[in-house]
């Protein structure tokens, strides 16, 4: 059961359909109410609880995962990276098709998307002072680079800020607007420098905000440049229906699939994970 009120669902403005289309992101303020965003702080810190005590000091994830444990990340006293989260309770699951979310799912990409992965991510600037700038684009195949460009959208990814943002050098989600669309990939000089290239923006926006995001736009986290900066964030990624190989969704319980997915829920799986597998059509 939902422990927010789930807003009413809206069509995606022409105003909102033009950004996506030609920057290749978009962003909602105040997408999640206070309280929401409340409980799921909350909801978090007691999972990451649970999924440290599991692992070691510094165990890094792997996927695709040989244990349970791959699916956690330990990157500091605190810092932590869950992967698969819908299994982690109740507010987890819910925000797959969250009902404000599923007009931008079904009109940006597809009226019937398939669910993709899932993560969260804690981090404190003092654990990430000297990352490497990690510019990339997401899918498959290092990008689906084999695919002729401009690539398709294939997969959609929305994030969430839990922690406010709207200071730069954060962690904050960067993007290079239209990027989606460019026939030639940014230089190694380009993706390596410190204070980012001409053209990176970094999305500040407060706890709350929701940020949908085309698979080709090159993105990446902010460099950190205080020891006491941080976030806390949620990525929700979706693929179009014909794609019936996304390993992720083997890596969840029978109990999962059989017990806790609404019927809703169950249409962004592929019928072969249930059981008895069922026939999945879109």
């Amino acid at each position: 059961m939902s422990s927010s009120p789930a807003p009413a669902p809206r069509s995606v403005t022409a105003e909102e359909r033009f950004a996506f289309d030609n920057n290749g992101y978009l962003v909602l303020e105040n997408f999640l109410t206070r309280d929401h965003v409340d409980r799921l702080l909350a909801a978090l810190d007691e999972r990451v609880k649970v999924r440290r005590a599991g692992v070691p000091a510094g165990h890094k994830a792997v996927w695709p995962p040989v244990v349970p444990a791959d699916l956690t990340q330990i990157n500091g006293e605190r810092s932590t990276r869950i992967l698969n989260l819908l299994d982690d309770g109740p507010l987890f699951l819910e925000l797959l098709n969250w009902p404000a979310i599923m007009p931008y799912l079904r009109e940006l990409m597809h009226p019937d998307v398939h669910y993709h992965a899932s993560d969260a991510i804690i981090e404190e600037g003092r654990d990430f002072l000297k990352r490497p700038i990690g510019w990339h684009i997401d899918g498959y195949g290092d990008g689906y680079r084999h695919l002729r460009r401009p690539i398709p959208l294939l997969q959609l990814k929305v994030g969430y800020y839990l922690t406010d943002m709207t200071q730069p050098w954060n962690g904050n989600l960067t993007v290079v607007p239209g990027s989606h669309k460019a026939n030639l990939d940014p230089t190694e000089a380009d993706m390596a420098k410190r204070d980012l290239f001409p053209g990176a923006v970094q999305v500040c926006a407060p706890a709350g905000t929701a940020i949908i995001f085309h698979n080709a736009i090159w993105h990446t986290g902010s460099p950190y440049k205080e020891p006491n900066a941080g976030r806390k964030m949620l990525y929700y990624g979706y693929e179009q229906p014909y794609m019936i190989a996304n390993c992720a969704h083997w890596n969840y319980s029978k109990e999962l699939y059989n017990k806790k997915l609404s019927p809703e829920q169950r249409r962004f799986f592929h019928g072969f994970v249930f059981d008895p597998p069922e026939q999945r059509m879109w």
